[in-house]
């Protein structure tokens, strides 16, 4: 039997007793309540003059933090909820009606016959079918999203103000490698949330998460700590379609289906994240994707009005030391050129900027002009810094050398 092996048993147990522990102080605590304090005291040798008043100062500086920390929240939810919206996704009645399994009669026929119904008016009945949350970026109507909130074809979106006004959205870009999205609403004069800075924050600061609960209850508010941050996360849907996003913010703050796309802030009222996902393994694990990560979308809206994405044309994956001494890599940081995990998952893609440039599979990517890569600076933020038809040198690692190549980095061109 392995030392694992051992451990597991010896760890119940353990959980086991203190649990047993934990329970027995609060028996003995309301045993305690129901006996007079003097008998208690005398018994326990105990002079009533050791029980020391609280100093009133102390107990008045105690409590005005409180209401100042729980005014500030409340203030800072009153600010921000004016720029979270909802995001409703709505398609045609017959459109569901054809994806129906028919594992529902009775389901099933209420839809058909509102279907039946519907074909006879000139507008066809839309229904719900899913939904998030934004926010919005811009006074004349850009709300920020995740990419999967609005990534149904064939769709009408719905934003809901937290006026009650609500409007059809379309969408202006989608990241083809993040998971970000820009839709536009014709509305003016909206209130745009104030924008924070991610490289700023610290682990145990503490966050408030905004969104659309379930797609039901929305605006709604959770509060936490930041627990983890550069988190390499792979996130999937219900439909198995599966992504990774590099430099996560992990979070205790509760993010709930339907609060995708909503803001994750802090106590000055600025987004510093934008939630995302959450761990079907543990308990208050939920992940954000930093907002410096979805500037270079708002910027790329502004300049170009769609959503550019700089493309070198490589799969890798982040050095970290446990990695350099699982494969005995030169390196305990970089990007190694590495193919994906089905075979046709080049490691190099043809005609891409990289096969140009003469990278292979087995290259570590060490810098690209001043920047040297690290975990917490990963290959796609450095490259984030460049627009397509930049020229960039590459510093990499082969066969124990280290030799530079100039790239021209084109845009990406999703497939």
């Amino acid at each position: 039997m392995s030392e694992h092996e051992h451990r597991a048993p010896a760890l119940a147990a353990g959980t086991i007793v203190v649990s047993a522990i934990v329970g027995a102080v609060a028996a003995s605590i309301v045993v305690l309540a129901w006996q007079p304090m003097d008998a208690w005291l005398d018994r326990n040798h105990h002079s009533r003059t050791s029980l020391a008043a609280p100093d009133p100062a102390q107990v008045a500086d105690g409590l005005r933090a409180l209401q100042d920390e729980e005014a500030a929240t409340i203030s800072v939810v009153r600010a921000v909820n004016a720029s979270v919206v909802s995001i409703g996704v709505y398609q045609d009645e017959t459109r569901v009606l054809s994806r129906s399994t028919g594992s529902i009669p009775f389901i099933d026929d209420l839809l058909r016959s509102r279907a039946t119904s519907s074909a006879t008016t000139s507008t066809p009945r839309k229904v719900q079918i899913g939904g998030g949350t934004g926010f919005i970026i811009s006074a004349d109507g850009l709300i920020l999203t995740n990419r999967h909130v609005v990534d149904t074809e064939n769709v009408e979106y719905r934003v809901l103000l937290a006026t009650g006004k609500s409007y059809t959205a379309r969408v202006v870009g989608r990241d083809a490698i993040n998971d970000v999205a820009i839709i536009q609403i014709d509305a003016p004069d909206l209130q745009p949330a104030t924008i924070g800075d991610s490289d700023s924050i610290q682990i145990g600061q503490t966050v408030l998460a905004v969104g659309n609960a379930f797609s039901e209850f929305d605006n709604s508010v959770t509060r936490g700590i930041i627990s983890g941050v550069n988190r390499r996360v792979v996130a999937g849907d219900a439909s198995g379609s599966s992504e990774i996003i590099e430099e996560a913010i992990q979070t205790d703050a509760a993010i709930n289906p339907g609060n995708s796309g909503g803001p994750l802030i802090n106590l000055r009222g600025e987004v510093i994240g934008m939630n995302t996902a959450v761990s079907q393994q543990g308990q208050s694990v939920g992940f954000a994707i930093p907002i410096n990560v979805a500037k270079r979308s708002m910027e790329s809206v502004r300049k170009h009005g769609r959503i550019v994405r700089t493309w070198l044309g490589v799969r890798y994956l982040t050095i970290t030391q446990e990695l350099q001494e699982m494969n005995s890599l030169p390196v305990a940081e970089g990007a190694l050129i590495n193919t994906g995990t089905r075979s046709s998952d080049a490691a190099v893609i043809p005609g891409s900027p990289a096969a140009r440039a003469g990278l292979r599979s087995g290259d570590i990517i060490t810098r690209i002009n001043d920047d040297v890569l690290t975990t917490r600076n990963s290959l796609p933020r450095v490259l984030s810094k460049y627009w397509p038809g930049d020229t960039i040198s590459i510093t990499f690692l082969r066969e124990g050398k280290t030799l530079e190549v100039k790239v021209v980095v084109e845009e990406f061109k999703e497939q």
